[in-house]
């Protein structure tokens, strides 16, 4: 059975411009397909410190000669690059014996473009290696890769820890082990160009050179766009990914859950080219040579952006619970070693209401284990310690309402209450006590001006 038979020789082109940019290559574009002049993709290479540009030339045919080869050779050498070149030619079938030997003479000869020939079997070979399906020319996403899920130079309970130091009340040493799970998620960091001129009678009136990176969350369905903190956590870490051991990680986390990429790499870049077209259409106002105001939508050409990388990794996303009492205390970030983004912040919020965010005051209630804001916890009166207004017992003490642990601390406050003298029982109320006070004193005062004392 041929490879990729079903192809048009464009959507060869295409696919090996994903084939090279998954093996590594750099700056990977295509020649205008208008002007076809022996070169059908270019790309870069640094080799020994050295960036040398490869010059592709892409035959889906059954058969390749020389002339194709020694025509590749002349495009190189006019090809325009400030440096070392190289050519490849790539076909779907075989190349003919002189086409070789031409290639191999090249080689021998220390020429300075030399050529390397790609044949159906090698495609095969590297098929193998990227996981490229080679009867739709899909390239599937492979990818053992991850960021780190914690910090190895701390402990996975860390952040949690971390988070319960900002409660007050409570003493963050002495929690219960949360419950951690780790789901990898997969994402792609995409790369591209969008390069675009737009012209009318009166000359250029909008011009786009722009260099984009953005992440992609990549699990089944329309990919979605990561917000800026997940982008940066992603690309700042890019470099310090590590393999995906679901066996070593079990031993760290409770469960572990790994999803797939649910698309090819083809309809990633197919998503991407499809979003900056439409992220850098605009309309322009201009004038025309007729001095008549003209309004022109500009919308780059899908030839005018370039994907240069697809970066597959997986995100890992840190599930914490922590159960205390009554409550349990949900964590949840994604993880890239001691780096982290919050997803869900159960701690730093109230359970009484909707007060949320680090910014709040929360307290600790010992009685019930729930975390309050400062609307929802009291001073419990027989012990002086915090209780929540959830599982608080209350009762009207000189007209103020008091709060106790349970019933039986409120019956010792009774007893306490009925043998307090009245000025003790006054200061139950202190806002109470006060205004008396102050009426007293007035009402005296009053007295003494009638009796004309004052």
């Amino acid at each position: 059975m041929a490879v990729l038979d079903d192809l048009s020789g464009f959507e060869f082109e295409d696919v090996m411009e994903d084939v090279f940019r998954t093996l590594g290559y750099e700056n990977v574009r295509q020649a205008e397909k208008t002007a076809d002049e022996g070169r059908d993709v270019i790309m870069e290479e640094v080799v020994d410190g050295t960036r040398r540009a490869i010059v592709v030339e892409c035959k889906h045919t059954g058969t390749v000669g020389r002339p194709v080869v020694q025509k590749l050779h002349s495009a190189i050498a006019t090809f325009g690059f400030d440096g070392p070149k190289r050519g490849m030619v790539v076909t779907t079938g075989r190349f003919t014996n002189p086409a070789q030997e031409y290639a191999t003479r090249l080689q021998q000869n220390d020429d300075p473009h030399p050529i390397e020939l790609l044949d159906g079997e090698d495609l095969r070979e590297i098929a193998d290696e990227i996981g490229l399906d080679l009867y739709n020319g899909r390239i599937e996403i492979l990818c053992d890769e991850t960021l780190r899920p914690y910090d190895p130079a701390g402990d996975v309970d860390a952040p949690v820890a971390e988070a319960f130091r900002d409660i007050e009340n409570i003493d963050a040493v002495g929690l219960p082990d949360p419950h951690s799970s780790v789901t990898f998620r997969p994402v792609v960091a995409v790369t591209a160009n969008t390069n675009a001129v737009f012209e009318t009678s009166v000359g250029v009136i909008h011009r786009i050179n722009d260099r984009s990176r953005f992440v992609a969350h990549a699990e089944r369905g329309q990919p979605q766009v990561a917000d800026e903190d997940v982008v940066t956590l992603v690309t700042d870490n890019l470099h310090a990914t590590v393999d995906l051991d679901s066996e070593q990680f079990r031993e760290v986390f409770d469960d572990v859950e790994e999803n797939r990429f649910g698309q090819t790499q083809t309809e990633y870049k197919e998503w991407a080219v499809n979003r900056l077209q439409q992220h850098h259409t605009t309309t322009v106002t201009y004038t025309g040579d007729n001095n008549v105001t003209y309004n022109k939508t500009c919308e780059p050409n899908v030839s005018d952006i370039s994907v240069q990388s697809i970066e597959p990794v997986y995100l890992p996303e840190i599930r914490q619970t922590t159960d205390i009492q009554e409550y349990t205390y949900p964590y949840e970030y994604y993880a890239a070693g001691p780096s982290r983004v919050t997803v869900e912040d159960g701690i730093h919020r109230c359970v009484h209401c909707d007060t949320s965010g680090v910014d709040e005051t929360y307290t600790y209630c010992p009685n019930c284990g729930a975390i309050a804001c400062d609307s929802h916890i009291k001073t419990e009166r027989l012990e002086g310690e915090p209780v929540c207004t959830g599982c608080a017992v209350t009762e009207r003490f000189t007209l103020k309402t008091k709060y106790f642990y349970d019933d039986q601390n409120l019956e010792t406050f009774r007893e306490e209450y009925a043998d307090m003298p009245f000025h003790e029982k006054a200061m139950e109320n202190k806002w109470l006590a006060g205004g008396c006070v102050v009426a007293t004193l007035l009402a005296l005062i009053v007295l003494l001006i009638i009796g004309g004392v004052i």
